[in-house]
């Protein structure tokens, strides 16, 4: 710092520059330096005729024709309230200011749900970074799973109050996990309504199965278990010789084929 100073002290004192002392209250503010424009243009003009005269202007050089007034005017230092000294912190310090740059790495959403829409132009709810899409009629289906798991609960809140009705799903997922038991399963929406109708009648299911992942894992087994087939075919298999109770039963006649 005494470098800097020195170096400005000489400058002032071969009259390269002019130094204006400012002060503001009873506390001293920066210098303010003006430079010398008129004796650094005679000195440049100095060197140039020095090199080439022949190219030189001996009017344009000639310091007496030079308005320092003007060039002031033009060419004005403005400093800060604090006039550049690193000691008083400045209002509107544009270092405490944190620059906020957009992340190049960062694709754009717009475009890419531009890109997403092209490819799956059927798709009324989507997650582009999650690759998660469904048509009106995936939504609309699990809008209705939805209904019936809300039933469920309803009907639950009556016998216990405590029981909380769960927050909305997220429809994207839902309608995607649909979508995927259409394409890749190939089940059909209404064969998950169907499904699904069995699976809220049945005390045990109606818990464990509550979203269509859970229904899509559980299918199969769902099948076997609820099947409107197997569950007729349990109802005529019951034994006609099973009772509740044998209490008026009338053991003193032997069954056919028995011996006395």
């Amino acid at each position: 710092m005494s470098t800097v100073r020195t170096a400005i002290a000489r400058l002032e004192a071969e009259g390269w520059l002019t130094r204006k002392a400012r002060r503001q209250g009873n506390r001293n503010a920066s210098n303010v330096y003006q430079l010398n424009v008129a004796k650094l243009q005679a000195a440049a003009f100095s060197q140039l005729s020095d090199s080439d005269p022949s190219k030189s202007d001996a009017s344009k050089s000639d310091p007496s024709k030079f308005d320092a007034s003007k060039s002031g005017k033009k060419a004005g230092f403005h400093p800060s309230e604090s006039g550049g000294d690193p000691s008083v912190k400045s209002k509107h310090d544009p270092s405490d200011k944190k620059t906020s740059r957009p992340d190049a790495s960062q694709p754009d959403t717009q475009t890419a749900e531009q890109e997403f829409l092209t490819r799956h132009p059927d798709a009324v709810v989507f997650s582009p970074k999650k690759r998660q899409w469904g048509t009106q009629d995936d939504l609309t289906c699990a809008q209705w799973l939805w209904k019936k798991i809300i039933a469920l609960y309803e009907q639950a809140a009556e016998c216990d109050g405590e029981v909380v009705r769960p927050k909305e799903p997220n429809w994207t997922a839902w309608a995607n996990e649909i979508r995927l038991m259409c394409v890749q399963d190939g089940r059909t929406h209404k064969q998950i309504c169907e499904m699904y109708s069995r699976v809220s009648r049945d005390p045990f299911w109606c818990r464990n199965v509550l979203s269509p992942s859970k229904l899509r894992e559980k299918w199969d087994e769902l099948s076997l278990r609820l099947s409107p087939s197997v569950s007729t075919y349990t109802e005529k298999r019951e034994d006609p010789y099973f009772k509740a109770s044998y209490d008026n039963v009338d053991y003193s006649q032997i069954p056919a084929g028995f011996r006395g």
